[in-house]
């Protein structure tokens, strides 16, 4: 085992947006009993403190890519192309309107009599537009070089969908 290794490699998967979800957790699984510290009990402390870094590391690892947001920017950084920590990326006036207008209308949501079909429709939507925010970005990922700034686009826009999902999911919540 090595943590110096990227997550794909740690798991034994290809480094690929598309993966295998079932074969995840297997992988999961299979390395958590293997590296789990219980295992390590009667273990030296530096055996305990290493099992203990390789779980941390492995439920990182697991939790990165099962996000497909997290997979998206953990290939990008392993390209790097950093999407996390940015802070001042100039991104289209016609999609921050449309992020806007978005959150405007889940604003108004909550005015409404009967919001629930509207959150639906709402969630819907924002639903829609990340998997088509996926798919840009997995287009311009898979073509690499000078397209993984298009990619990193893509990733920015499914942040903002993410985050929007993430805030329908409270409203619906606060009004449960």
């Amino acid at each position: 085992m090595d943590i110096q290794l990227n997550y794909f490699a740690f798991l034994g998967l290809p480094e690929s947006y598309d993966i295998d979800m079932g074969k995840l957790s297997q992988c999961y699984l299979d390395l958590q009993k293997t590296l789990h510290p219980d295992r390590f009990a009667h273990k030296s402390e530096r055996e305990k403190r290493m099992s203990v870094q390789y779980t941390a590391y492995l439920n990182e690892a697991v939790s990165t890519l099962k996000s497909p947001l997290g997979r998206a920017q953990y290939l990008l950084h392993l390209k790097g192309v950093d999407t996390i920590s940015e802070s001042s990326v100039q991104l289209d006036p016609a999609f921050l309107f449309e992020q806007m207008s978005l959150r405007e209308r889940l604003e108004d949501i909550k005015q409404f009599e009967e919001p629930f079909d509207a959150l639906d429709t709402l969630s819907d939507e924002v639903k829609g537009l990340f998997n088509s925010y996926q798919s840009g970005f997995k287009e311009a990922y898979e073509q690499g070089g000078s397209a993984l700034e298009e990619a990193a686009s893509w990733v920015r826009k499914m942040q903002f969908a993410a985050k929007l999902q993430a805030e329908v999911e409270r409203v619906e919540s606060e009004l449960d």
